[in-house]
């Protein structure tokens, strides 16, 4: 995780830069998942969580950004950059050469986090589990028992269900030590960490 590259988007009448971003992300992750191994971390330098509205506070939605940047060995990024993988989205991009990432530079782990949002999905998975009766399930979880992330997020599509979901992105803080591990075909972490500046 040495070098990094630059996607920056640019401003589009038509799509915003949440839809751009999702589209990025999704033409990415598949990139990736046509790879044989995935050596490509990605982080989001202007994404920031949202916050709940307090008595005192109007609340915040989370931002996603205009900018992803991409993590890896110089090779690895340069094997990544030579695949059609930006294919219609070359109008919507402004690509950074790959350049080598700020030595002294903290680390952080960019990973996925996934709520349960749903209570009436857990309630399904209880019944079906413990063959407890609908009304059962809703005593035992009530629709407060749901978990809203304030974080920011990406959203795509499944390729082998065709359903959209919602991908939550963590950014964590700085650590103090590289986290050597490895990264999804999100280019999320699996345990390992990007180079955060």
């Amino acid at each position: 995780m040495d070098h990094y590259l630059d996607l920056h988007l640019l401003p589009d009448p038509e799509f915003s830069s949440a839809q751009l971003m999702s589209a990025l992300f999704a033409k990415l992750h598949r990139a990736l998942v046509a790879q044989p191994d995935v050596h490509i971390g990605v982080s989001l330098p202007q994404a920031r969580a949202g916050q709940r509205s307090t008595d005192e506070q109007p609340g915040t939605q989370p931002y996603l950004g205009q900018h992803l940047r991409l993590h890896g060995q110089a090779d690895a990024l340069a094997a990544l950059m030579a695949q059609p993988w930006l294919s219609g989205m070359r109008d919507h991009v402004n690509l950074s050469a790959i350049t080598p990432a700020p030595a002294n530079a903290p680390h952080r782990l960019v990973r996925r986090v996934q709520a349960d949002s749903n209570p009436e999905r857990l309630r399904r998975r209880l019944c079906k589990r413990h063959t407890l009766s609908e009304e059962d399930a809703r005593q035992r979880i009530p629709n407060r028992a749901a978990h809203y992330l304030e974080l920011p997020y990406v959203q795509l599509r499944s390729q082998s269900t065709g359903q959209h979901f919602l991908l939550f992105i963590d950014q964590g803080a700085n650590l103090p030590e590289p986290c050597l591990g490895g990264f999804n075909r999100y280019g999320l972490s699996q345990g390992g960490s990007v180079p955060w500046f």
